[in-house]
């Protein structure tokens, strides 16, 4: 066996053409083989092994990548170890593959780091928590950095320089450097700010009327904020945006667990009078004024006699009228009500007139802050409300429509 291989070897020594290319495809194919068997055997098994543990049983650990692009390294290394044994290659030759070897070593471990971080990422995601500090800005500048030296040591490997040569040079190029990553800069400050301030969370209904913005905030990431609208179309916000421009964060309304009611009732003036005996005695009625109109009375029987003969003219005395003590019904209705949130203010007050009506704002909170619910909570107090007026002898304001005209023309004397 000895003597038929000195013989073989001793006939390519006299083709050194055909040596050189066998041996070279053979340190291909040893290369190949060994990628084979590191991705086929050691990285199976050792999925294999994590599959036992909570870790391996995670799709976002193969989705990463981290395993098998460390695996690639395997093959760079026998190239570059054997590529010096291959006969019959000129220097320049070995020295090319062995720093293009060397490059290609250095870029899949950089692309190994920016994947484990990005696992590290995806995992911390799935803490309760994450939404309160979200990690996502902070990894993206890591694995920036991890490429800005990978991006150094793979030219310095392949022209066969030391990286400090490189680095030397970029002093002058800071400025250049400064203005090309000025964004970046800015959004990482951003990042910083936005993190360390609690501005902003995953999950937080922010308003940003100047970019028609308006919805729940999905990603944070370095350069840009993803905000999912109402209507379900996404809007794409510069991170530095949420420092430099004004908007609404509606988180403490979602904290706090009640939601706003501010409307007013348009009640028409004409409609406001004092109330007449007959009236007030419909009004006992009402369960929720008796107590109101007793103590009413009560107050104003006391002012009007301590004006002694004066009070003999009616003009000259305290009434009771019809808008307040349908206030004081809206409040204690309110007050009453099984979706009004009682440990928040209560307001019923009346606002300027204007031309369209007297406003009557009510100012509460539904002890809900889910969209749907509030709505419907929110719509069934006015529809009551509206629905109550007449027992008062009031009218809500609205503008003459056609209907109105017509009925005036055809109630009018030929």
């Amino acid at each position: 066996m000895s003597e038929h291989y000195a013989t073989t070897l001793e006939w390519l020594h006299s083709y050194p053409g055909l040596h050189t290319l066998l041996s070279a495809t053979l340190l291909v194919l040893v290369a190949w083989t060994g990628n084979w068997l590191v991705k086929r055997v050691l990285v199976q098994g050792l999925y294999r092994l994590l599959r036992a543990t909570s870790l391996g049983q995670d799709k976002a650990l193969g989705d990463s990548h981290i395993i098998r692009r460390l695996a690639n390294i395997v093959p760079a290394l026998i190239l570059s170890a054997g590529v010096g044994l291959v006969p019959g290659l000129p220097d320049a030759a070995v020295t090319v593959v062995r720093n293009v070897c060397s490059a290609f070593v250095v870029l899949t471990i950089a692309l190994a780091i920016g994947g484990l971080l990005s696992l590290l990422n995806a995992l911390y995601q799935r803490r309760p928590d994450a939404h309160m500090k979200p990690i996502k800005g902070y990894v993206q500048v890591a694995q920036i950095i991890v490429y800005a030296v990978a991006t150094v040591l793979v030219i310095a490997t392949l022209i066969d320089r030391s990286p400090l040569i490189l680095l030397s040079g970029l002093g002058a190029m800071a400025a250049v450097l400064l203005l090309i990553f000025q964004d970046t800069l800015l959004s990482l400050v951003a990042s910083v700010q936005i993190a360390s301030n609690d501005i902003l969370r995953v999950g937080d209904w922010v308003e940003m009327p100047q970019l028609n913005a308006d919805g729940d905030v999905i990603d944070i990431a370095l350069h840009t904020v993803k905000v999912q609208n109402w209507d379900k179309t996404i809007t794409t916000i510069p991170t530095k945006r949420f420092i430099t421009d004004p908007f609404k964060n509606w988180r403490g309304m979602r904290e706090s667990g009640g939601r706003r009611i501010k409307r007013s009732l348009l009640l028409d003036q004409q409609s406001v009078h004092f109330l007449t005996q007959e009236e007030c005695q419909r009004l006992h009625r009402f369960s929720l004024l008796q107590g109101y109109l007793d103590e009413k009375q009560r107050e104003v029987d006391d002012w009007n006699r301590n004006l002694k003969e004066q009070g003999l003219e009616p003009v000259n005395t305290r009434r009771i009228t019809n808008l307040g003590s349908f206030r004081a019904y809206v409040e204690r209705y309110l007050r009453s009500h099984p979706r009004v949130h009682q440990g928040m203010i209560l307001i019923v007050r009346q606002l300027t007139p204007t031309a369209n009506g007297l406003p009557l704002e009510i100012y509460c909170f539904t002890n809900t802050i889910a969209w749907v619910q509030y709505e419907g909570i929110q719509s069934d107090i006015f529809d009551h409300l509206l629905a109550i007026l007449p027992e008062f002898g009031l009218q809500a304001f609205q503008h003459p429509s056609g209907q109105d005209l017509r009925q005036v023309r055809l109630g009018a004397p030929s």
